[in-house]
């Protein structure tokens, strides 16, 4: 190896300059990082620096050759902080099934179809999930994608995950300013009445032993948040289900599952907010969530015309909704005209 000068990129102003070594040679430690940097063997722009130290666009960094590298290199959090380093790391089969997923990608996103069951980041006991195999994502500098938005485990869906670090800023900032359009399908108990209506209200947290669950707040609750969603109804089965399509304003946990429970009408096969006491679950039909992320339509981090990507039902729902003669093609992308629009 020989002493490589790397001028800092555009999209990597203000970055630290640990964070910015992170992304460039993942397998750098960063014990060994600072070794480098106290010995004066990585400079920027000629000069001495610290770990700390922010980096700015055309700036020089002296990247000197190095060999051994830590056992145990660490990540770093979005402020710069070093982290646990996540025990999985992808193989190629996860890699090859995660792009399977794919939806749509160009040079600055990926946007995947995520199957109901597979988790999108570990927890407790998680060891398989879609932020660990996007670790075979990396790019030739060794940079990761970036998970800007989350669906739970149990739905399905469109996933946008961004390829770089000044797509995930953007895209964080369109979703924090709610300019992302998100439509959700779900099959629910009953039908809601009226059929088309927004639902807002305030979810806190209830921590468990065995599990964690939102509800609606009571007034002037502490640590509660708004949540607003408007829903519509398409059709209905009999007047025991319905097919109702549902656009959240704001994105709060579990906050379309707790909204349609917190009306009469929970979602089919929501194991922790289907509370309809002595329902028999339809034959035909699997007992599993039924909640579909269809749509997403976004602002392009990098401009140009907006990101638009549908997703398919999933096997068990497309059962469902062949078993009650519900036409997903006939509807489209389903994207109602709502209450506000």
């Amino acid at each position: 190896m020989k002493v490589e000068m790397v001028t800092v990129a555009t999209d990597e102003a203000g970055m630290r300059l640990d964070r910015w070594f992170k992304e460039h040679y993942p397998g750098l430690g960063f014990g060994h990082l600072q070794k480098l940097l106290r010995s004066g063997q990585i400079r920027v722009d000629g000069g001495r620096v610290k770990p700390d130290a922010r980096v700015q666009p055309g700036q020089v960094v002296r990247v000197p050759p190095f060999q051994a590298l830590d056992a145990a290199p660490v990540m770093f959090d979005a402020d710069g902080a070093p982290m646990a380093r996540p025990k999985q790391v992808a193989s190629a089969d996860e890699g090859a099934y995660l792009r399977s997923l794919l939806l749509y990608e160009d040079d600055h996103v990926f946007v995947f179809n995520k199957p109901a069951g597979l988790a999108v980041q570990g927890g407790s006991g998680m060891t398989r999930h879609i932020d660990g195999m996007l670790e075979a994502f990396r790019d030739r500098k060794g940079v990761k994608p970036r998970l800007v938005h989350r669906l739970d485990r149990e739905t399905s869906g469109v996933l946008l995950v961004a390829r770089t670090r000044l797509a995930a800023s953007t895209l964080a900032r369109t979703f924090q300013t709610r300019s992302a359009r998100k439509i959700y399908w779900a099959l629910t108990y009953g039908v809601p009445k009226p059929r088309q209506g927004k639902i807002s209200s305030y979810l806190v947290k209830d921590t468990g032993e065995d599990i964690d669950m939102m509800r609606i707040a009571r007034h002037g609750e502490r640590d509660a948040q708004h949540a607003v969603t408007f829903y519509s109804t398409v059709e209905s089965v009999a007047n025991r289900l319905a097919w109702v399509t549902m656009k959240p304003v704001t994105g709060r946990t579990h906050q379309l599952r707790v909204h349609m429970q917190s009306i009469g009408h929970p979602i089919i096969g929501d194991p922790r907010y289907f509370n309809i006491e002595n329902w028999e679950f339809p034959g035909g039909i699997q007992n599993r969530l039924h909640l579909l992320a269809r749509r997403l339509t976004i602002p392009h981090p990098a401009g140009g015309e907006p990101i638009d990507v549908t997703a398919p039902l999933p096997p068990h729902m497309l059962q469902s909704w062949n078993a009650f003669g519900l036409d997903a093609d006939e509807f489209g992308v389903g994207d109602p005209s709502f209450p506000e629009d």
